[in-house]
């Protein structure tokens, strides 16, 4: 993963077409020719590492309540669309490697350890970025395991390189509308990867891939696929 490859990275899955962050979103970004699938862990109440974006199961799932205090059971009985359930980081990863690769984002403190066992376990270190927007979990991530590539999500870029060299991040991602052609030279010139998000807009796309950025995360990785081509 050291090379410059433009990457599409598919957001929560393939989520504009299926439900977000569930096994069938994740396996139409991989027929879609995704180049990474983009996922969210947080902690359930007995200790499992559960696939799901908010803190709560309100928005993406028949449920409601905080998933920290649900236990795996209670979890795996919500319909997370189409029938869906919600998965577990180990199930993501035993579905979709060799397939794919992973953008792991850590939603809370606590979930480090434990994703770097999975990964570990499934030999798959080379194939993972893990990423937040919290400097505190990515510090931890790198010294936990200094080889496993890390990046730090920003929203406004405010001395974006500065920040993810506090945390020694190996890439980071500021929100789309403040990526330009000027910081995607200075990050080059640092040897990070710099990524945006979350882009639909083919037009779009096309203009980050000619400033020089080295991945976008899409809800539509089909209709960004063919940048590549």
């Amino acid at each position: 993963m050291d090379n410059r490859q433009f990457r599409i990275i598919a957001h929560r899955g393939a989520s504009a077409y299926e439900p977000e962050n569930t096994l069938l979103a994740f396996k139409r970004a991989i027929d879609m020719k995704a180049d990474m699938i983009e996922l969210d862990v947080r902690m359930s109440r007995d200790g499992h590492l559960m696939i799901i974006h908010d803190s709560k199961v309100d928005r993406t799932t028949n449920g409601y309540g905080p998933v920290k205090e649900k236990t795996l059971y209670e979890l795996k009985k919500l319909d997370a669309g189409k029938g869906e359930r919600i998965p577990t980081l180990e199930e993501v990863i035993e579905f979709a490697k060799g397939k794919t690769k992973f953008v792991v984002e850590l939603k809370e403190r606590g979930t480090e350890e434990k994703t770097l066992e999975i990964i570990g376990k499934h030999n798959l270190l080379e194939d993972v970025f893990i990423v937040s927007f919290q400097k505190n979990i990515i510090k931890r991530v790198k010294e936990i395991e200094p080889a496993v590539k890390t990046g730090l999500i920003v929203f406004f870029p405010l001395n974006p390189i500065k920040k993810g060299k506090e945390v020694f991040a190996d890439a980071i991602a500021p929100f789309r509308l403040f990526v330009t052609k000027r910081l995607a030279e200075k990050v080059r010139k640092t040897g990070l990867f710099l990524f945006t998000w979350t882009v639909d807009n083919p037009l779009e796309a096309r203009n980050l891939m000619q400033i020089g950025i080295d991945g976008i995360v899409t809800n539509k990785p089909d209709i960004m696929t063919a940048l590549n081509q």
